[in-house]
Parts: C-alpha cells; structure tokens; sequence
C-alpha cells in the first residue's frame, strides 16, 4: 500500500494478529503512530506525516526486524529498547524532530547493522555502544546536536531552542494567565480577519494576472495554492530569523552604501555584496535587475514563496528589498539576503585550493548526500516545485561545521526562461520536465567532479562524455579517478558511485534516474563504505 496518496488517521493494528509486515510508506497519513501486533517483523511507515511520540510499546516487540519510522513529523524520546530488540536489524529514525539525550549505556542487539537517527534534535554525548566496529555496524548520526568528534552536527542551541521557548511561555501564563487569554482571543480575531482578506485579494489578483508569470513555469494558480508537501516546512533551521522585508536604506548601511570592498563578484543572476545587518549577523546580499513584467504585488508573492524554501542543507533566504516601482524605472532592482557560509565551496576541497584540504572519499560522499536531499526538496517538498538550480560544485558552501549548504537555488521563479532558441515555453509540464532533467543531468557533473576532480569542469562537455563513454569497467575508471578517491574507497562503494554518476549524465534524458533513485544510491555508496571501515580497523 506504499505511494498511494492515502491520507487520514491509522487505528489500532494489534487485532491483525498474524500481521508480519506493514508497508505504508510515502502516503499522506497523519495521525499518531498506531499499535502494532507482536508478531510484526516488518514495519515501514516513513516519508508520511505521523506526529506524536514513538510509542513505547514498539520496544516490545520482539520479532521486528526493519523498522523505517523516517521522514515524518515525530517528537519526544527514543525507547531505548528500540535499539535492542533481539531480531532488529535495520532502524531507521531519521529526518524527525526526536529529542532528548540517548542514554550512553544503550544496549543494541546482537542483529542490528543499521540505525539511522540523523537529522533530529539529539543532544548529549553519542553512545560508544552504538559505534562499535566489531560488530560492523552501519550509523548514521547528522544533522543533531551530539557533542564529541561527530561531523555536521548543529550547535546545542538549535535542538534546544524549542524547550526554552516553552518555559518562558509557561512562565508567562503562571504571572498572567487571565490577560494572556485575552489577549491571545483578540490577536486571534485580528489575525483571522486580516489573513482571510489578505488571501482573498491575492487570489484575485493571482487568477486575474495568470501572463504575468506563465513565462517561468510557474503560474499564478500555481503560486497561489503553493504550499508544503508533509512537514517539509519543519526541514529548516529554526535559528534563523524569519524572512522579512528590508528597506534600502537598511541594506547600504550593512554594506557601508555598498562600498567596493563589500563587492563579491557577479553571475548571470546579478551582483554580490557581504555585509552585516544591524543585529550583528553577518549576510551575503544579491542584487538582481528586476523583470517589467510582474505587478509589484504579484512579485512579492513570488518572494514570499522563495523564502519559504528552508532547508537544513539550503542557504537560507533572510529577507529581500525592491528598489524602486516594479514596471516604471528601467534601473529597478531587487536585493536577496542570505545568511553567510564562508567556510568555502565544495569546489575548493576538491582541488585543495583551501589551505591544502582535500576531501576525502567519505567526506565527499558524506557532502554528496547532503546536497542530493536539498535538490529532493527543491523537486518535491512543495507545490510546486523548484526545477532548474544550478547545481554546480562551487555553489555548494560549507558552514563553520562543515554541513554542505546549496546555493543559488530557486531563482528561475523571477528571472527570465527561454529555451535554446530563445522561444519561452509553452507547457508547464515540459517546462518542469526540462528543468528536471537539467537539475540531474547537472548533478551528475557534480558526482563527476567529485571523482576526477574540479579540472574536469574545464574540458568541453563533449570531451567529458566521449571519455565517459569509453570506460566501461572498474580498471578503465582507475585511469580518471583522483588519487585521492582511490587511496580512500573501497571498490564497491566506488563502483554504485560511477554507475550512478553515468545514468545522470545520459545523453539520453529519458534514461536518467530520479533524484530519490540517486540519493538512494550514494546513501547506499556511504554505507558500504562504513562497513568497508569498520572491517579495515578491525
């Protein structure tokens, strides 16, 4: 019953008492994880929208095998009896909002070869017992606030920033619960008339407007009915202030009137400035000439929708300014902030231009990953989606923990589309197939560059693939592959990487996998590469 849309809540399963295996996995269901029979070995309910807590009766049950509970909207504690079940051999928590600490004593069992609890809000120290290498096992622990000598974790304040909220509010309501209630009735009221007038007349406007941006791909029906897919609105970093508009003024006082030394280059997007707004944060700021062919209003809802693009592995959009009446001054411009990543791209650890760092297979697999489920966002997590990004190494950035960021993502919605032959498309659909294919054909340049390294880019595209398409075994690729990569793969991990790195750049665009088939595989590249670790240290 997976990838059926089935929505609605799930009730209790312990009647079915000869269930082995349940797979609900990739619908829209979004209820409470419901109880489940003791006889259950296989149980996969990920990429849905469950909420709640992990109930503790699932550390009872003692047949499962493979649980996938990932990619949801799940919250509290871990049953710490999950990771010792005495069949389970696959555990995969990931991509949740699980908190709390993992108790360093946890015991798992005997079976178990993978466990996944990355991309939550974990804290505290990261279990010994989890990481042990006699036992060759897979875990993958990103995106959480782990102490010790783990990689691309956040800071503590982010996975802990949400419980600090809640006492103050608890505090608040002990001082004056009387005139919190009143005045939360009256911001209600307020909110709820403003919102529902504001909808109205955007709608309107958005229907009566559908020219102003069929060009782009994405219509003004589109654009108004845009919203999240599951709880992708919940990807992002919660550290961040929210998007906002900015005036002028705000922004040449950031950059010391945006003086020379602020300039950070140009792309076919416009210029780039650094600077630091009033509150200290340090920001990039893009100036993009603005189109004549969008109503003022009708391109604020088009920015509305790009700052709702918040990703863990996207650079975020903090805000944006417009400079001038949109359609009546030639020289009208419109300014995006973005939160600063300057650890350097992806690029320069490929090359070794920054401080003579160069990544290794791990780590390239590890940043690989990261960037494959921002592009999964951009194609999936919202209606509709974001096609065309300009996945390119050197748009990949590094943040002072080292967590790939994506950059330049997103911007088709308000620049100029033509094809080749500079006619504008006609269809939506081919406009969005294009796109597509363009996004993974690019990020099979990216696995290229990855593999051979950044010198690659500078040969023709033709070049590239007539060499590509004459290496058709492993002994044949060991003529390209960077010293580098060699001396720090194992030749199965390798082996999925280059077969996947061929499909995307088939000349072919209806052969090329989907972006949940390449992420797939480069999660599957970086697990045997683990294992492959483990066997080696042992």
């Amino acid at each position: 019953m997976s990838r059926n849309q089935i929505s609605g809540n799930l009730q209790d399963f312990t009647g079915l008492s000869i269930l082995e295996q349940l797979d609900l996995r990739e619908n829209e269901l979004d209820s409470d994880l419901p109880d489940m029979p003791k006889e259950l070995k296989m149980l996969f309910l990920n990429r849905n929208s469950f909420s709640g807590q992990i109930p503790q009766h699932y550390g009872q049950l003692n047949k499962l095998e493979q649980l996938d509970i990932s990619f949801n909207a799940l919250t509290g504690t871990t049953p710490s009896q999950l990771f010792s079940l005495p069949n389970i051999s696959y555990l995969n928590l990931g991509s949740n909002m699980l908190s709390g600490t993992l108790q360093n004593d946890i015991k798992c069992g005997h079976n178990l070869r993978f466990v996944d609890i990355s991309n939550n809000r974990f804290v505290g120290d990261f279990p010994s017992s989890l990481i042990n290498v006699s036992e060759n096992r897979v875990v993958k622990s990103d995106g959480n606030c782990l102490s010790g000598s783990l990689k691309h974790q956040h800071a503590v304040s982010y996975c802990t920033k949400t419980k600090s909220h809640q006492v103050g509010f608890f505090v608040g309501v002990i001082v004056g619960i009387l005139v919190i209630i009143v005045l939360l009735g009256l911001c209600i009221v307020v909110t709820c008339k403003r919102y529902y007038s504001k909808g109205i007349s955007e709608q309107h406007l958005l229907h009566k407007s559908v020219q102003d941006s069929f060009s782009t791909g994405f219509s003004s029906e589109l654009i108004a009915n845009a919203r999240y897919v599951s709880e992708a609105s919940k990807l992002g970093r919660e550290d961040l202030p929210p998007c906002r508009s900015y005036s002028f003024e705000e922004l040449k006082e950031a950059t010391n009137n945006f003086d020379n030394s602020t300039f950070l280059g140009e792309n076919i997007y416009g210029k780039l400035y650094r600077g630091k707004l009033e509150s200290g944060i340090a920001v990039v700021i893009r100036c993009i000439p603005l189109s004549k062919k969008y109503s003022i209003r009708n391109f604020k809802l088009r920015l509305d929708l790009l700052a709702k693009l918040r990703h863990a592995h996207l650079v975020s959009l903090l805000g944006h300014c417009i400079d001038g009446i949109l359609g009546e001054r030639i020289d009208s411009k419109v300014f995006l902030i973005y939160e600063c990543v300057s650890n350097g791209s992806f690029q320069t650890y490929l090359s070794g231009d920054s401080c003579g760092k160069i990544f290794n297979w791990p780590e390239r697999l590890s940043v690989l990953i990261s960037v494959a489920k921002a592009v999964h966002f951009l194609h999936t997590g919202m209606i509709p989606g974001f096609f065309k990004n300009r996945l390119k190494t050197n748009n990949i950035l590094l943040n002072e923990n080292w967590m790939p960021k994506l950059s330049d993502y997103g911007l088709s919605i308000i620049s100029e589309e033509t094809d080749a032959s500079g006619v504008k498309e006609e269809s939506p659909n081919s406009w969005q197939m294009k796109k597509l294919e363009d996004d993974i054909y690019s990020f099979g340049f990216i696995l290229l560059e990855a593999l051979v390294g950044p010198s690659m880019s500078a040969k023709k595209e033709a070049t590239v693939l007539n060499a590509m398409a004459s290496f058709n075994s492993q002994d044949d690729w060991k003529q390209i592959v960077e010293p580098v990569v060699q001396a720090t793969c194992c030749k199965e991990s390798l082996s999925i990487v280059v077969s996947i790195t061929n499909k995307c750049i088939s000349t072919e665009s209806w052969s090329r996998p989907s972006i949940e088939d390449v992420l797939w595989n480069l999660q599957y590249a970086s697990q045997v590469q683990r294992t492959a670790d483990g066997d080696h240290r042992i």
